[in-house]
């Protein structure tokens, strides 16, 4: 079984990586989007911010207002980290459970290290790419201002690495060169 972590910091190009991958047919797990689910799905968790990091995050119908938590915890590097705690915890059950059945499968994560999902993967694909490049494609994808987006990147930054997986490679996604080929290269050194 070969589970393969797609990280990099947000801008970075994981996501096309990732639905290259999906095309080709293999099974990727998206952090963010399963992360969000999870959330969506359990009382806990939701209480757990309303107590801890922002009683007006959490609405009256028990939806969380998403834009609001953001602002708090991309803010306030304590509520960040209290959050994560949580989440990482649920995701890393969740994730353990999906991989079981699948001889590759991939797991989409821009917090690798602060997650803990390294030490689930067999290998690491970093996507990597210049900060002013990543910054314009979140400010065209997401409508955040360049501030926003730097707010996210010095999150994401402010975690010190103790130590990179040993099976990292690198993957260049600053748009001069393909990313297919790169792609085909590292899921041939797969099979062998």
């Amino acid at each position: 079984m070969s589970v393969i972590a797609i990280s990099g910091g947000i801008g970075s190009g994981k996501s096309v990586v990732s639905r290259i991958l999906t095309a080709m047919g293999y099974p990727v797990y998206d952090c963010d989007s399963e992360a969000k689910r999870i959330m969506n799905n359990s009382p806990s968790i939701k209480s757990f911010i309303k107590r801890n990091i922002s009683d007006e995050a959490i609405l009256a119908d028990q939806s969380i207002d998403r834009t609001h938590l953001a602002d708090v915890v991309f803010k306030n590097q304590v509520k960040l980290e209290m959050l994560n705690s949580v989440v990482h915890d649920a995701v890393k059950t969740d994730v353990a459970q999906w991989v079981k059945s699948k001889p590759v499968s991939f797991v989409e994560t821009a917090i690798l290290y602060q997650s803990g999902l390294d030490k689930l993967v067999n290998q690491v694909w970093e996507i990597v790419a210049p900060d002013e490049i990543r910054i314009n494609r979140v400010m065209k994808r997401n409508r955040f201002s360049a501030e926003q987006v730097k707010d996210r990147i010095k999150s994401q930054d402010s975690f010190v690495i103790p130590e990179k997986h040993p099976e990292t490679l690198l993957i260049n996604n600053d748009g001069l060169e393909p990313l297919l080929p790169v792609i085909l290269s590292l899921l041939k050194n797969l099979q062998k």
